[in-house]
């Protein structure tokens, strides 16, 4: 609490002024209200709708130096993603709900394109406008597995930016970053972006036994938006990106048996895991009288390969390599009012196929045999959803709004498993199986709003996340699992204050869900596997604090806290109850706080500097149903240091200023706990021109 009060006096965060605002030399005062935010399916401004949301511009990122998801960990309330120790999976939590294996629970959208796998999750942040992310269930209106709540990332409209960047950073543990891109336009109606993203680094953390680094990466980026606008109510997009990385992966180290703390890494094989990531969506925007039409076509394919030394020692025991190709074609149409009467309504269909194919084997080196596992499981599923709102409803500023869904699902799977030993290869099991899953989840939500732009609103909400099959078992009962389900409860206001210098936003969630999906290790403790684990309920608070106190001067405050526990949970495999226990991956609070603060004209040389500081927070984290083990509450301090001198900028950077020793991943294998430590204090510099 003193941490949390002392920051509040102190309005420390992080907001940074649009890069077009800040082309004059002299710096005025900013409205908050001057980034109108309005998503693709939402009809308003996302701070005047009945919901928790947060913004964050593409300006407030690279002021950040924030380069990819993971690094967005606490910056929003109850918002973390553990670091996994690569991109094959990143986990993401939202007010306690999330997944470490297989789906996710929390969706992402990059430019209204559905991302549906979390290898796909953690992507290059050069040429982002903004991200969005909505806490709480969104499957009113965006549908699969969005229990926890989305995630909407959108890059730069080559008819909103024009101009050439070019940009290289470099830091220490080899750190290397180059960025190219071009913004043009061709006539008043056509526009094209190009750009390209190239970085590396020598790793942070030294293998003893290989006497290299267990984490270096290399990873590239090349992306292509056109947009075509032939008259005022028509706008037609075309975006395709390309991502490949190729990284050395998961430096976990054997933690000590009283402390817990990770050792030094040291065992003999190398790990990795190389991704080939593609993405293609086609918009089409049509604006008639008072209404308008969207539609989001998008094709994404995925290739990826991992190895990984499984017992995490000297000694040739396991090793495990996984080989997977996903590919997935979606298509949602959506037509909604747009008129200014009391009523506002939106329609809208939703359908995808997703393609998986899976070949696990895992070497048995120390017996000289392996297991080869091969899974097809291809996967459809067709939605439609509505939402209508009732403004002025007995008085002025009282609003209803009610949403429905109903999503279809058809998921089934072939599979196929041997063993192979001297040359021969046996069958050992096989099954081809079908699941069907269709759920209908409604939303109410009641808002009033003051002459003054403030609201308060309260939301009720059906959560849903459909079950699967496991890629790991040894039952056959573990096959499969069942979906899950929650009822989200939310009360929540919002108000600017001091003539708009200042905002405030506030939200208390209580939630309820059954048959959650909880990753437990297999009975041979080699690999997890997802079974329905009860009852648990989640609940908190959120608070932001937003500002311009003073002339050049931005401020932020976020806060979150979730106490998110099982309510029925049984172990019987072990015989264990961890009914009352704390959710694993969870962290209790969520805290950032930072500024930025801008100098124009400092002397005749320089243009502008820019101080920009962010403190983030997350703990504590327990990382297992038995809450034995836990990462207690722990802080980073982040900065950068910028000049502008006409259309160059320079730029000093820092991460983990204060070099905070933590624990960011943290499991058991084979009878010994495991953990990845966090990464150390780092610091670069950066060239940036714009022209």
């Amino acid at each position: 609490m003193k941490i949390l009060c002392l920051s509040c006096c102190l309005c420390l965060s992080v907001l940074a002024v649009d890069a077009e605002e800040m082309d004059t030399v002299k710096v005025r005062q900013v409205n908050l209200d001057e980034v109108v935010v309005q998503s693709f399916k939402q009809n308003r401004d996302l701070r005047l709708e009945p919901l928790s949301a947060s913004s964050v511009t593409g300006t407030a990122i690279q002021n950040r130096n924030i380069t990819g998801i993971k690094e967005f960990s606490s910056f929003i309330p109850n918002l973390f993603m553990p670091d996994y120790g690569s991109k094959l999976t990143s986990p993401v939590y939202i007010r306690g709900i999330g997944s470490k294996i297989n789906a996710p629970s929390v969706g992402l959208y990059v430019d209204g394109i559905p991302y549906f796998e979390k290898s796909a999750f953690d992507f290059d942040f050069t040429e982002i406008d903004r991200i969005e992310v909505l806490r709480g269930p969104q499957g009113t209106l965006y549908g699969r597995n969005t229990m926890g709540g989305i995630i909407n990332v959108y890059t730069k409209s080559p008819l909103k930016f024009q101009g050439t960047n070019a940009a290289i950073s470099n830091g220490n543990y080899g750190y290397r970053d180059y960025t190219l891109s071009r913004y043009s336009k061709i006539g008043e109606k056509f526009g094209y972006a190009i750009s390209g993203n190239y970085n590396r680094s020598d790793g942070y953390f030294t293998n003893l036994y290989t006497d290299k680094t267990a984490d270096d990466q290399k990873a590239g980026t090349g992306r292509i938006r056109l947009e075509w606008q032939p008259n005022e109510q028509l706008s037609l997009g075309l975006s395709s990106s390309y991502d490949y990385s190729n990284q050395g992966g998961y430096p976990y180290a054997v933690c000590d048996s009283v402390t817990h703390r990770p050792g030094e890494v040291d065992y003999n094989d190398y790990s990795f895991y190389k991704r080939t990531l593609s993405t293609t969506g086609f918009s089409l925007d049509y604006r008639g009288r008072g209404y308008s039409l969207s539609s989001r076509t998008a094709f994404q394919y995925l290739s990826d390969h991992q190895g990984i030394d499984q017992d995490f020692s000297v000694k040739s025991i396991y090793f495990a390599r996984q080989d997977q190709k996903q590919k997935m074609v979606s298509e949602e149409f959506n037509i909604k009012s747009t008129t200014a009467s009391r009523y506002k309504w939106l329609f809208g269909a939703f359908g995808f196929w997703q393609g998986i194919d899976n070949t696990v084997i895992l070497d048995y080196l120390s017996q000289d045999y392996s297991t080869r596992k091969l899974y097809d499981t291809p996967t459809y599923g067709v939605a439609l959803y509505h939402q209508s709102t009732l403004d002025s409803l007995l008085v002025d500023g009282l609003s209803l709004t009610f949403g429905i869904r109903y999503d279809y699902e058809h998921a089934s799977t072939d599979f196929l498993s041997f063993k192979e030993a001297g040359g021969a290869s046996d069958q050992v099991d096989a099954f081809n199986s079908k699941l069907n899953f269709s759920q209908v989840t409604p939303k109410i939500a009641l808002q009033y709003m003051f002459p003054s732009y403030g609201l308060i609103y309260a939301t009720v909400t059906k959560g849903y996340k459909t079950g699967g099959f496991n890629t790991s078992f040894e039952r056959e009962e573990d096959r499969s699992f069942r979906p899950e389900t929650s009822w989200n409860y939310e009360l929540g206001a919002k108000h600017p204050f001091l003539d708009n210098r200042l905002r405030a936003e506030l939200s208390l969630f209580w939630i309820d869900w059954k048959n959650q999906q909880i990753s437990q290790t297999l009975p041979s403790g080699r690999g997890s596997m997802l079974t329905n684990a009860g009852r648990s309920e989640s609940k908190g608070v959120e608070v932001s604090l937003q500002g311009n106190p003073t002339n050049g001067l931005m401020v932020q405050l976020n806060y979150g806290f979730t106490h998110a526990t099982f309510k029925e949970y049984a172990d019987e495999k072990k015989g264990l109850d961890y009914s009352g226990k704390y959710l694993p991956m969870v962290p209790s609070h969520t805290f950032s706080a930072g500024a930025d603060y801008t100098i124009p004209n400092p002397c005749s040389h320089i243009d502008r500097i820019l101080l920009s500081a962010t403190f983030t927070g997350a703990g504590r984290i327990h990382w297992k149903e038995d809450n034995i083990v836990s990462q207690p509450f722990y802080g980073q301090l982040n900065g950068k240091v910028s000049a502008t001198k006409g259309f160059a900028t320079f730029a000093i950077w820092a991460k983990n200023i204060t070099n905070t020793h933590y624990t960011a991943f943290y499991f058991e294998s084979g009878g010994k706990g495991l953990a990845q430590a966090g990464r150390p204090f780092t610091i670069g510099g950066s060239v940036a021109v714009n022209f």
